[in-house]
Parts: C-alpha cells; structure tokens; sequence
C-alpha cells in the first residue's frame, strides 16, 4: 500500500521540528550566553543576540545546503583550523562574561568599560565559529533534504522550519536569565552568577573537542 504523500509531508515536518528543538533548545554556547545576557541586560537589549542567533543559524543551513560543508569532507585541515578559532573566541567570551561587572554598578575603575549585551553581527558571525551550529546544520542538511528537483525546496523547509522553532526557544533562555537578574539581589550574589555562566561558557569547549 503507498503512503500518501500529505502524510510523508507532515512525518518530515515533525522530524524537522523534533530535531529543531532538540538542537536550539538544549543547553549548548548560544543558550548559556543568551542567559547571561538576559540577567545582565534585560530582554530588550538581549533581542538582537537573540536575531543574530536565529538568523546566524538560518544562513548556516543555507550556506551547509549550498555546498560549504563538503569542503570539511574534503579539506579536513579547515575543520580543525575552525576548532581552534572557535576555542579561542569562545575563551575569549567567557571571560568577558565571567569579569562583567554587577548591572547596578555604576563607577568604573580606570581603563575598564561599560558592559554590553552581544550586538546582532557579533552574534550570527559567532555562529560561523559555533561548532554546535556547524554540526546541526550538517546534520540537518544531510538527513533532510530532498534529492533532485526537491533539494532546494526541502532546504528553504529546514531553514524555515529552524528559524520557528529554534527562536521562541532561545527567547526562553533568555527570559530564563531575566527572571535569574530578578532574583540575584546583592553585588557579590551577581559576580558569583557571571563567574559561573563564564565557566560553564567555557565547559561548551566540550562540543568542540
């Protein structure tokens, strides 16, 4: 008996969405910062880290379906090339998060700065170095798309599909964190919180290796 194909259609849009919020919503680079930076900030002043993430990742897809994920295949050397970049500025980030100062604070000791949410370049380009983007966006390319006449169809589909699903669940990282900022009431209790989201910003060093 053939299978109808509204119900071949709709078995993939699932496993999209499934996959989607599996690898938006879990805990991996962008959502811990999102957190951070949602306690640090607000949410207002997190949404254009929130739109580079989601439009970061979209492009991602586009570009992995475009044919930029076989150059891994077959240049190995620039995977690890990317491993290192990416280790390198996800230290880096984790270090400016876990030295930020308390938000109530307002006097600055010589030479420091004023903190700041991630702005919304920083944050699709981040993507570019995000193994974790880099991975489920090969993943989702490889597994589903269409052959033939249906493989750019199938692709716009993911990138869609992602953009859906992926930024209303990093939104609620990011309200995660500003609920946190609501609790967190005293300087020392809010440089204790930045110091463990810096940490566990660099334990994320584990999707890369």
């Amino acid at each position: 008996m053939e299978i109808p194909a509204v119900d071949t259609n709709l078995q993939l849009l699932i496993s999209i969405a499934v996959f989607a919020a599996a690898m938006t919503g879990t805990p991996g680079p962008n959502n811990i910062m999102l957190t951070a930076s949602g306690a640090n900030f607000g949410f207002t002043r997190t949404l254009p880290h929130l739109l580079g993430v989601s439009l970061g990742v979209a492009s991602l897809i586009g570009t992995v379906a475009g044919g930029l994920g076989v150059l891994f295949e077959t240049f190995p050397a620039l995977q690890q090339g990317l491993r290192l970049l990416a280790s390198g500025y996800l230290l880096y980030l984790a270090w400016r998060i876990g030295t930020a100062p308390p938000p109530a604070r307002r006097s600055l000791q010589p030479g420091e700065t004023t903190a700041r949410p991630m702005r919304f370049h920083e944050a699709l380009l981040f993507q570019y170095v995000n193994p974790k983007a880099w991975a489920m966006a090969i993943t989702a390319v490889g597994s589903f798309t269409a052959a033939g006449e249906g493989y750019w169809g199938s692709a716009g589909l993911i990138v869609a599909i992602f953009m859906l699903v992926g930024f209303p669940l990093t939104s609620g990282w990011a309200a995660f964190g500003v609920l946190l900022g609501q609790i967190l009431s005293s300087p020392n209790s809010w440089r204790w919180f930045n110091r463990c989201m810096g940490v566990l910003t660099a334990t994320c060093l584990a999707f890369i290796w």
